[in-house]
């Protein structure tokens, strides 16, 4: 089938012809014989680049150009939404046929809003965890959603993130009754399952543009699982790096996913002086270009350096303690062909689009705190596998498992290359996951009644599967906790949320976090510091990530503790009656040295140097930690305590910048974060009236202040541009677009 044959809107067709876009592939084509098009809701499992996403595209232009629908596209990541919102940007140049332009919006924070401004928009792409906010606040817009895309379903398997997906898809249902729903996933073992659930069709398809060889390297031969065999050019005594080098070698480029953070750094350092020599000068100008990026956005640390020495190189390494700002650089300097290999943690095989000639899995195995090093799922591994194969570069992709002896090159083609996935299985009915999804389901009125409650539930995926009774008693055991904590009132037969239970869910916390911040601010000492709350917060379940201590920083955490005793929230546990609680304690103490250091203005390589906590870690923590203060204030505002309010308020402001109180006012300023406040604040400039009788020669002078940003601030603040300052300079050098009269008029 081709493209002109397909039954979308002639403009639509002449837009994708520009692009490109020409012969189905066969998965699209399958989709289509099934109805996708005619509004058949439909299960799509085909290999990654086999075409899943144009589908998702061709049905979301049916339902706006044809149908006036609205499109909700659900994604797991941040990063995968802004990948796809760039990617729909193109349909904008389409019209309705009201005359108006489709319209593109990308949502994926601030979980306390309905976002009224999306009703303007027709394809609205979120993340599962907003997409759950926005109907925890009944946005309205979400009654015209016509269609739902449900992008990397098989991670309705995921512990942390499937619960979120499943129960959003069964509001959505409950919501919409007719709504269209499309899944896509390259890997679904129980397909027709998921299918059955979801009352939809199903297309399952082993089809690749670009074929895949799967096979298990050891001592620089690999066996493939169709019977073949080859040697490896032994450029390097490692046998990883020999693979990944002959691959840039012949033109490609590789990914070679590690099990530890340390070692995607390591290696890549190992790798580096190899692929380098394969490099072309206009190779070396371009990751210049790159490495300078790197070091050009945000403060400089050790890591930061090592980043950007690797890619001068032509490498990378990837993974969740990288600055998210330095992985989208590593990542579309990989996706351009510059950068020829990265080392990854498996965290990218969840993440953006990323295939390579070459796909290396230098380990099976990655360590999980409480159990030890444990292989990885097959699943984790066909996810990883699939990416191998560039279309339109490359004639083939090889992923290749590494062996450490020819009798584990056995076991590894039999277990991993030669098996099919697991299957997928609803993790809905973990306790802690389920009163939040009870809370909720309470709280917007979805459920009036303990017999809705318990149909809503049995609508979902985990009912599906194990049948509507084996999920009561979790329910019935979340409905208690919440009952006793205050946040649902329940006379045997109907089921109410208390406003404390309303805000609890509309914060998007944590039922447990919810109770423990009430009760701390219930027993808050006379002594209130910035400690108080920092730990308050830090002793929620909500405060992710979590900072283990090393065994070096106890006696530290130990006289931290005697020093702020007075100022907890909470009974500091007693060492020898509950070691595991105060261990657990020193661990939350540890995230409140993180956190204190931070809005003390501690710079992020000396945070890095005394508590290994990585730029990637650090903003996530940071992100998380001024949301659970914004908690804290609303909470506090409902119970009516109003004096905690401006201290908190105040610090949940400087967790947001990383600054002490006395620039909270520099850094409100666009542009202005936390080392030009303080470079600004050391120059004088120490409040918005200092900068507005300053002159722009003044501020340039001030270190990190450009031009730019220098009229910019002058701009902000409401002073006065001098003509004086622009004679004998072009207006560029001053930053200045407008001419000079329109300044001179200005100067009265």
């Amino acid at each position: 089938m081709h493209l002109k044959e397909v039954d979308i809107p002639s403009e639509a067709k002449r837009l994708l012809a520009d692009l490109g876009y020409g012969k189905l592939y066969p998965p699209q084509e399958e989709a289509i014989r099934k109805g996708v098009l005619d509004g058949k809701k439909l299960v799509l499992a085909s290999p990654t680049a086999s075409g899943k996403t144009l589908i998702a595209e061709f049905c979301a232009l049916k339902h706006i150009l044809e149908k006036g629908g609205k499109v909700l596209y659900l994604v797991p990541l941040r990063a995968l939404a802004s990948e796809k919102y760039e990617e729909f940007l193109k349909y904008e140049k389409l019209k309705k046929p009201n005359g108006e332009k489709v319209r593109v919006a990308v949502s994926t924070g601030d979980y306390d809003s309905s976002d009224p401004y999306l009703e303007r928009y027709d394809l609205i792409i979120t993340t599962n965890e907003k997409a759950d906010s926005l109907l925890r606040h009944r946005a309205r817009w979400l009654n015209d959603v016509t269609l739902v895309v449900a992008d990397e379903v098989h991670l309705l398997q995921d512990v942390d993130r499937g619960p979120t997906l499943e129960v959003a898809l069964t509001r959505l249902r409950q919501l919409n009754p007719n709504i269209q729903v499309l899944a896509l996933s390259a890997t679904i073992k129980n397909v027709e399952e998921v299918a059955g659930w979801l009352e939809a069709d199903y297309v399952a398809m082993d089809w690749r543009p670009v074929p895949l060889r799967e096979g298990v390297m050891f001592d620089c031969e690999i066996v493939f699982k169709d019977g073949g065999s080859r040697k490896v050019e032994k450029l390097h005594p490692n046998p990883t790096i020999s693979l990944a080098a002959e691959t840039v070698k012949g033109g490609g480029q590789t990914l070679i996913f590690v099990e530890a953070r340390r070692t995607a750094v390591s290696l890549a350092q190992k790798v580096a002086p190899v692929i380098r020599k394969f490099l072309s000068k206009s190779d070396l100008r371009a990751l210049k270009s790159v490495s300078e990026r790197i070091l050009g956005f945000g403060e400089k640390t050790s890591l930061s350096e090592v980043l950007a020495g690797l890619v001068r190189d032509g490498v990378a390494a990837h993974h969740a303690g990288i600055h998210a700002a330095h992985r989208k650089i590593i990542e579309d300097g990989f996706r351009r062909g510059i950068i020829k290999v990265v080392v990854a943690t498996p965290t990218l095989a969840a993440g953006v689009n990323l295939p390579a000639r070459t796909v290396i899995i230098n380990s099976h195995v990655r360590y999980e705190p409480g159990y030890g090093r444990m292989e990885i799922p097959i699943l984790e591994y066909k996810q990883m596998a699939g990416r191998a194969g560039r279309p339109k570069y490359d004639r083939f992709g090889e992923a290749v498992l590494v062996a450490s002896s020819s009798d584990e090159q056995e076991y590894l083609m039999e277990y991993y290359v030669c098996s099919k996935p697991e299957r997928i299985w609803s993790k809905l009915a973990v306790e802690r996951t389920l009163r939040s999804h009870v809370l909720s389901a309470i709280a917007s009125d979805f459920v009036k009644t303990e017999q809705g409650l318990l149909e809503f539930f049995g609508k979902t995926f985990y009912a599906y599967q194990y049948g509507g009774r084996v999920i009561e008693r979790p329910i019935y055991s979340a409905l208690k906790y919440l009952v006793e904590n205050g946040m649902v009132l329940y006379d045997g037969r109907r089921v109410e949320a208390t406003g404390f239970g309303r805000r609890v869910s509309e914060l998007y916390i944590d039922p447990e976090t919810g109770v423990i911040i009430r009760d701390g601010l219930i027993g808050r000492p006379k002594n209130l510091t910035e400690i108080s709350f920092l730990h308050l917060i830090s002793h929620t379940p909500d405060l992710t990530p979590k900072l283990y201590p090393y065994r070096r920083e106890m006696d530290r955490l130990k006289v931290f503790l005697e020093e702020h005793r007075e100022e907890f929230m909470f009974r500091v546990p007693d060492p020898w009656e509950n070691p595991i609680e105060y261990e657990a304690f020193l661990g939350e103490l540890k995230c409140v040295n993180v956190l204190y250091s931070w809005i003390e203005e501690v710079r992020e390589n000396d945070m890095f140097e005394k508590f290994k906590v990585e730029p990637g870690d650090l903003y996530r923590l940071v992100e998380v930690a001024e949301w659970l203060l914004y908690a804290t204030y609303e909470l506090a505002k409902l119970f009516g305590w109003g004096e905690v309010l401006p201290l908190v308020n105040e610090l949940r402001f400087r967790v947001r910048h990383g600054v002490k109180s006395e620039l909270i006012p520099l850094v409100s300023l666009e542009g202005v974060g936390r080392v030009r406040a303080r470079a600004l604040f050391n120059a004088g400039y120490r409040s918005l009236e200092a900068l507005k009788r300053a002159s722009i020669t003044e501020l340039i002078r001030v270190p990190g202040v450009g031009q730019k940003l220098a009229r910019r601030i002058k701009e902000e603040v409401g002073g006065k541009i001098r003509v004086e300052e622009l004679k004998g300079k072009s207006l560029e050098e001053v930053g200045v677009q407008e001419s000079l009269e329109a300044y001179a008029g200005d100067e009265e």
